[in-house]
């Protein structure tokens, strides 16, 4: 007859052990059960002890009640529900009854409130803490057969709700406790069993140089045990008084340690796919709907049989990648778009009954999940919308977790000290022993502070008490070795102090860059072997740039290359736009980068406050262009009024405010409409700079040349735009667009103007090229004397539309022109040589590709000498005006 026993324990680690040890030894007739179990077993087989998830959701029906004298300014508050949690646990721990407070404590009568209300709206088979124990109390006549001899495995102290009924159980059947010295045993009467001493050697103490760094230090101990045979698995725990700061570094770096790492208390939520599909939709829903956040939603959710599912394949990928599409509306238009071109995207429209949904924001939270999250996904969501008001999603998201990946029962484990002391470990690393974290700072419960009910009464088991205690019963119980370890900074890069706890025990202070006895992955090891390291390609790559960039001498890393390379022929070859060719005089090496390599400075996918200045550029352009187009022919841009001119210029603005952001990013509504109107503010003021003296001038904006063979054109041009224009004396093309041209009616004379957005300089009267960064002018003028028929005069300009309007004329066409094709042929031949090295513009603040370059302050002036003689010939270009 197998004869029923019960063994209490105090966690979920101990709870793992304790049966993987009874299924080890084959232990019959063992009910492992911990002190809420163990009071719903005797209430009754049909009752259990209320989940956290059910305590929250009816705490938040009771809060939503209202009706309070104290806490109803602040029952809505985000994390209300989470407080009065914690504070009726504590109420309930230190066997306070609520009811018996009487009405002239306010504070206790409002949680004695909420606790009625949340006895009536638990199911009947729940309850709480309290009423098991009283239930428990009163059926205590069937302990013997229901119970048996009861062990109290390891817990170092039992809150003071569970007291009588221990007591009551030691009435009626055999109860002992095996107990660490350092466990609160004084009210309890029955046998206590201490566990055999044994000598084990001193814990040594070493200092990490962060939280992350202990995280490394700490796998590269466990390997070495597991390696070396010293220890197993499941011998070996590495702890903390509090788990968090540590959490998501074990859960990124743990996979490539080679063993398999337990969370007992369970992984963080947010570092799981399905954790990640959530915050997807939380980031949609609380900071807005933009392309990014969605694309991000529906590549997390696809395969999860959502909404999503039904749509085409393809319907994102056919949308402008860098529209910010922030509003619904947006969103049909470019859908809509899409599906006019190709039919198979029609059914992409599906998705704008979704869409109208996640613009609606947080308060669309509960309908919005069940389209586009399914199973264990839904179910957190739904968790963390029980334990705090929508508008804190993020916050419970981010304490939400699942349970582990392995068993602690054949893992390494990481888990609190609370845990490890019901489930000592002989091999142990302790993390954390600084003056702020172990032991932690006791605080006044929010709900109920010391002035309400007294700490003495609430917290019989103070925080700071509780941690010290741990920490003893852990590193005793390690008798196969302890480690104690701390970081030198805090996580945010502080300094931080010693606990008090090791007691003065002198430590090993670890270095991040030192040679580990063990390492913990590959990448740890090639880092310990210098000489393995050298085999590999890349890291013999990056030494040899890092030290060529440290020689004062020219090397490869620098910008030498081979001559008459393909790839960097190809490049000049290419038909030059004006922002290509000022990279080539201005940057060689940019030059390379941008148009060789194909290098691109990354762009900012959030949706920006402000456009970037080249952006605002052509937003300029872009309505000078539609406002001169409404105006010709009829009645013709130079024979229209002031009032013809705004109102065409209204009209574009209204097109490219509706349009633009749905082919690039745009800031939010109420900015973009402002920017909007800034540059319509500018380009009326070019537009109403006419200076046009035969009224039968045509006028053109954005007139191309030099473009595709492919390039097909809807309006009138006064040219073939597929003519290449080519820089005399040189081997270079052109392309482009001219922004505004104006030709006389007979054909004799035209005018280009170049529009610059910016303020206009001290010295613009004396510009001609300003050392390359200059030429659309120049250039625009020489693309008319060669694609127009005949010989007719040409005028050049500058018209800065910023402040008060300033036209500047090109005095001499054709020596800008020479002067440019010298500079020209001087770039190429030294990129032609395979000897390009930083430029004028290499090092300024306005080159996104600077980026690319050695971040050292003391690269540029070690590189010095050598960039000057190199640049000899084309450095005399750069102080041109």
């Amino acid at each position: 007859m197998i004869r029923l026993r019960t063994s209490i324990v105090g966690g979920p680690l101990a709870f793992q052990m304790r049966r993987a040890a009874a299924a080890r030894a084959n232990e019959c007739g063992l009910q492992v059960l911990t002190l809420p179990n163990l009071a719903a077993r005797l209430a009754s087989g049909f009752r259990s002890p209320v989940p956290s998830e059910q305590l929250d959701r009816a705490i938040q029906q009771a809060l939503a009640a209202g009706g309070f004298r104290e806490i109803e300014k602040v029952r809505h508050l985000p994390g209300m529900t989470r407080a009065v949690s914690r504070a009726l646990r504590k109420v309930w721990d230190a066997d306070v009854s609520l009811r018996s407070t009487g009405p002239k404590n306010a504070r206790l009568s409002d949680l004695a409130l909420i606790e009625d209300r949340v006895r009536r709206e638990l199911p009947l088979a729940t309850a709480l803490p309290i009423d098991l124990r009283d239930e428990a109390l009163s059926k205590m006549r069937h302990a013997a057969r229901m119970i048996g001899p009861l062990t109290v495995d390891r817990l170092s102290w039992i809150a003071p709700l569970w007291r009588p009924l221990i007591d009551a159980l030691a009435k009626e059947v055999s109860v002992e406790w095996i107990a660490s010295p350092h466990a609160e045993t004084a009210w309890f009467a029955g046998r206590i069993v201490r566990p055999p001493e044994v000598d084990r050697p001193a814990p040594a103490a070493v200092s990490c140089a962060d939280p992350h760094h202990e995280v490394i230090e700490s796998l590269r101990w466990a390997r070495l045990l597991i390696a070396s045979g010293i220890a197993r698995p499941d011998q070996i725990a590495i702890v903390s008084a509090g788990t968090t700061p540590w959490d998501d570094h074990f859960r990124a770096l743990a996979p490539d340690a080679g063993f398999g790492l337990a969370f007992p208390h369970g992984i963080p939520a947010l570092s799981t796919r399905d954790g990640q599909r959530c915050a997807a939709l939380a980031d949609v829903l609380q900071h807005g709907l933009n392309q990014q956040r969605l694309r991000r939603l529906v590549s997390l959710c696809l395969g999860e049989r959502g909404a999503f599912e039904s749509l085409p394949a393809n319907w994102l990928a056919s949308l402008p990648r860098g529209a910010t599409l922030s509003r619904p509306e947006e969103w049909r238009r470019a859908i809509s778009a899409a599906a006019a071109n190709d039919a198979s995207l029609e059914g992409g429209l599906g998705a704008l009954p979704i869409v109208d949904i996640l613009a609606r924001g947080i308060s669309a939270a509960a309908e919005a999940a069940p389209l586009v999250l399914h199973g264990r996904a839904l179910q957190l969501w739904q968790s963390a919308l029980r334990s705090a008001p929508p508008e804190a999603i993020e916050l419970s998201l981010r304490s939400s977790r699942i349970e582990s990946d392995h068993d602690a029962a054949d893992s390494v484990v990481w888990c609190s000290a609370r845990e490890l002391a019901t489930a000592p470990r002989p091999h142990v690393r302790l993390l954390g022993l600084t003056d702020r974290h172990w032991p932690r700072r006791q605080g006044n419960d929010s709900i109920v502070p010391d002035h309400v009910l007294s700490s003495a009464i609430l917290d019989l088991d103070p925080v700071a008490e509780a941690d010290r205690r741990h920490f003893r019963i852990v590193v005793e119980a390690a008798t196969g070795g302890a480690v104690l370890s701390r970081g030198r900074r805090s996580a945010q890069g502080s300094r931080v102090g010693r606990s008090p706890l090791p007691e003065g025990r002198p430590e090993e202070q670890l270095s991040r860059a030192r040679v580990p006895e063990h390492a913990w992955n590959e990448a740890d090891r090639i880092m310990a072997r210098p000489q393995d390291a050298a085999q590999l390609d890349r890291v013999r790559s990056a030494d040899a740039c890092w030290r060529d960039w440290h020689l004062e001498r020219f090397t490869p890393h620098d910008g030498k290359f081979d001559a008459e390379h393909p790839v960097v022929v190809r490049s000049i070859e290419r038909v030059q736009s004006a922002t290509s060719l000022r990279r080539m005089l201005r940057d060689p090496l940019g030059f390379v980068w941008r148009y060789a390599l194909g290098w691109n400075a990354p762009r900012d996918r959030e949706q920006p406050l402000t456009i970037a200045p080249d952006e605002f550029g052509k937003l300029v352009h872009e309505l000078l262009r539609r406002a001169v187009d409404a105006l010709e022919p009829n009645p013709g841009y130079a024979r229209a009024s002031d009032a013809e001119i705004e109102t065409a210029l209204a009209d574009a603005s209204s097109v490219v405010r509706d349009a633009w952001p749905l082919l690039g990013q745009t800031p939010p509504a109420l900015l973009w409409r402002n920017t909007v109107d800034f540059a319509a503010s500018l380009a009326l003021a070019g537009l109403l700079r006419k200076e046009i003296a035969d009224a039968g001038t045509r006028s053109w904006t954005e007139v191309p040349f030099g473009q595709p063979n492919t390039v097909a054109t809807e309006r009138q041009l006064p040219w073939d735009p597929t003519i290449p224009v080519a820089i005399p004396g040189t081997t270079v093309t052109l392309g482009g667009s001219i922004d505004r041209l104006d030709l006389n009616s007979s054909g004799t004379a035209v005018r280009v103007w170049d529009y610059k957005t910016g303020e206009a300089p001290r010295n613009a009267g004396r510009i001609v090229i300003e050392g390359g960064s200059e030429l659309q002018r120049a250039l625009y003028g020489l693309a008319c004397r060669q694609l127009l028929d005949g010989e007719p005069t040409v005028v050049a300009r500058l018209l800065y539309l910023r402040g008060d309007t300033l036209a500047v004329r090109l005095s001499d066409l054709d020596a800008a022109v020479e002067q440019i094709a010298a500079f020209v042929n001087v770039a190429v031949s030294m990129m032609r040589k395979g000897v390009v090295t930083s430029g004028r513009l290499s090092f300024d603040r306005s080159n996104e590709l600077r980026l690319a370059m050695p971040a050292s302050p003391g690269y540029e002036r070690r590189k010095l000498a050598a960039s000057n003689e190199i640049n000899a010939a084309i450095s005399r270009y750069w102080s041109t005006p």
